[in-house]
Formats: structure tokens, sequence, C-alpha cells
């Protein structure tokens, strides 16, 4: 295995769920090492999401894979005091608490940064550290809502719809993993010291909403749902098949556009100047969308692919993960990973990404089983066996 690029980095993770969490993977993917603590008794609530198998989610073997489990009661002072002992030799302390959750642990910024300057503390939550709502529970759900993700989902006219994925939460968390490399270049790199990430779910998504604000702001346009077209780039759209599947099709560069017509028997379109640029065939989407779907009506959708492979037009089918863990693209640039739990389950998922040619990323072990970790973890930080085992008798440790 090629040297990881974070390896020797050492970050205590004590977020549940998914966006601290997910931060922290990202990391241990390219090889940070991650002590998570958890609460003794249950461990993150993660552990008990969505399918189990042997009573454990399969989620959690994915997102907490190459990760260390340290069992710690955070609401004692004893076990506070494990924390801080374990920060000042930590690099990076990622939390995803609500805001004062810290500072009543006796955790806050200023305690920790005397412990160790060095010391990078990321702290996602759903409105961030301060403002009128920082106080406020916030959910991914939430914070897609509030940055305008959650109004442009759907079909006109009817309720929003959400993405069917925790968006919220995985996007702050690769923000919050941004937000440490950054944070971790200044500090090395340039003689710097630890400081403080504040990552909000809604300006995650907030950060990825486009031309939304820059044409409200000049135009005072507010984009509306639009279902699988992309309003104002034409065309691409879903287009009904034969089969009774739908084919995505996005012909909206000016050439794509020229061989899209020209192939589905429109060379009138191909050769209408109005067409030419997108700004006119925006206007005449409808016209557009019409011909395509006429055209993709009458066929099957391994000969509409074919076809638009052959056109050079970029097009695709609609995948569910079915497709997905059979379909030989992914086989073939090995984008799909093969762990065996702890319980002796073959769970698949996500590779690492993205691909570095020199140090690629790597799934180091398995995820932890509750609490696997908490006495070698604590003996690597200098904590005595008979310390460990008075701190484990009155369950602050497990």
């Amino acid at each position: 295995m090629a040297r990881q690029i974070l390896s020797g980095i050492r970050v205590l993770e004590l977020g549940q769920l998914i966006a601290g969490p997910f931060a922290a993977k990202t990391l241990a993917d390219f090889g940070a090492d991650i002590i998570k603590i958890e609460p003794p008794g249950n461990g993150d609530p993660l552990r008990k999401w969505r399918m189990l198998h042997e009573g454990t989610s399969v989620w959690w073997e994915s997102q907490s894979r190459s990760k260390q489990s340290v069992c710690v009661d955070l609401r004692q002072a004893e076990g506070q005091e494990v924390v801080r002992s374990l920060a000042a030799q930590a690099d990076v302390l990622i939390e995803n608490f609500r805001p004062g959750t810290m500072e009543k642990w006796g955790l806050s910024w200023e305690t920790l940064h005397a412990l160790n300057p060095r010391l990078i503390m990321l702290r996602i939550s759903g409105y961030g550290q301060t403002g009128p709502k920082s106080q406020e529970p916030g959910f991914a759900a939430i914070g897609e809502a509030m940055a305008g993700l959650r109004y442009l989902n759907g079909e006109p006219g009817r309720a929003p719809v959400r993405a069917g994925l925790s968006l919220g939460d995985t996007i702050a968390g690769l923000h919050g993993a941004l937000g440490v490399l950054l944070a971790l270049y200044e500090r090395d790199a340039r003689g710097g010291q630890g400081q403080v990430i504040d990552a909000a779910l809604y300006e995650s998504i907030f950060n990825l909403t486009e031309s939304l604000l820059p044409e409200y702001s000049v135009f005072g346009a507010v984009r509306e749902p639009a279902g699988a077209a992309l309003p104002g780039i034409a065309p691409s759209n879903a287009y009904p098949s034969h089969d009774g599947t739908f084919v995505l099709i996005a012909g909206n560069g000016d050439g794509i556009f020229t061989r899209l017509m020209q192939m589905i028997g429109r060379p009138d379109l191909a050769a209408d100047p109005g067409l030419a640029r997108n700004d006119g065939r925006a206007a005449r989407v409808v016209e557009l969308d019409a011909a395509i779907a006429a055209w993709t009506s009458t066929r099957d959708i391994e000969t509409i692919l074919t076809a638009m492979r052959e056109a050079g037009v970029p097009s695709g089918r609609i995948y569910s993960v079915a497709d997905i863990a059979q379909d030989p693209h992914f086989q073939s640039r090995a984008a799909i990973a093969h762990i065996t739990s702890a319980a002796g389950a073959e769970v698949d998922m996500p590779a690492v990404f993205p691909l570095l040619s020199q140090n690629p990323g790597a799934i180091r072990h398995r995820a932890p089983v509750l609490g696997e970790h908490t006495d070698a973890v604590l003996r690597d930080a200098g904590i005595d066996e008979p310390t460990i085992a008075k701190l484990r008798q009155a369950g602050v440790i497990a």
C-alpha cells in the first residue's frame, strides 16, 4: 500500500449520525487515524439506522470504516477529562452537536486550544455557531429547505420532494473535510496554529446553488421547480422510451445539439439559426423536448443509447442501486469496495474517491464494534491500567 497523504494525522471524532462522521470517514480514507468517541451502551445511533445485520446497521459499516471505537460517557466529569487528554494529543477534533453542547461539557474551543494550540476543531451544525438560529436543532432536510434546494426539487405545482439521501449532512461533511485540509496546510506548511472551522448544513447546500441568487439579485427571477428538466439550459431532460423507462439526454452544447437533431431526423431544427445558441433553444424548449420525445418514445432504451453514443450526445439510463452493483464500468474502476463486517456480513460500499495516482486512499479495516479500541487508545494516551479499570467500574468508559 502506498503511503497515504494523511498518515500520522490523529482525528478525534465526537460527532454522531452523518455529518461529522462523514467528514471523519473522508479523512480516514486518505490515511488519518480516527478515534471515534461513542456513548457507552448503545454507541452512535447510526448503528441502529435502517437495515440491520446481526443487530448492526450496514450503513454503519460504510460510515465507520477505518475508525477506532472508544466508549466514553461525556456527561460525566471524568469522561470529559478523558476527552481533554485525548484532544491534547490530537491534530483534529470533529463534533456535530448543537452549539453550546461542547461548552456545557467543558470542551469549548478556548479550553481545548489552551491545552493544544495546534488542535484544529471542525464544528458542524444546522445553522452555524453564530446567528439568530444557531441554537435551534437542524437536520439535513431542514438545511436543504432553508438553502433553496427543497424548493426546486419536484414537479411544477406539486409538493417539493427530497432527494432520497441526506445531502445536507454529507455535503456539509465534505465542506468540513475541505476545511480541515486547509487548516492543516496553514498550520503545517505555513507555521500557523490550530483554528476553528464553522460548517453549517444550510450554508454547505447554499454553496451549491449555482445561479439562484445571482439571477434573483439582478433580474428578480425566482427559479421554480422543473421536474427532470434543467431550466434555462436546453435541451436537457428525461425522455420516455418505448419500453416504459426514461433516458437522460443532454443535448445542450451547441455542436451536440446539431448532431442530436440530425440523428433524430430533424435537420430543420439543426439548421435553424434561432437554435444555434442556448438562449434561443431555451426559449423554444417545449418544442425541442417534444421533438426528442417523439423520437425516443418509439425506440427501446438500448437502441436510444447506442444511437446517442454514435452521435456523440451525452446520455444515460437512470440507475437503481441494483444497476450500480452490476454495472461493468463501476467494476472496471474498482468503484465498489467489499468489506467483511465484524459479524461476518459481506458488505459492498462506495470505494475511496477521488482517485490519486501516487497516494491513493484505502479502506484499512472494517468498522469497529462498540468500544473495541477503548483500552488500547487510552493506554496510548498515557492512562495507566488502574485508572482505566477505575473508569470502567464507574461506567465512565466501556
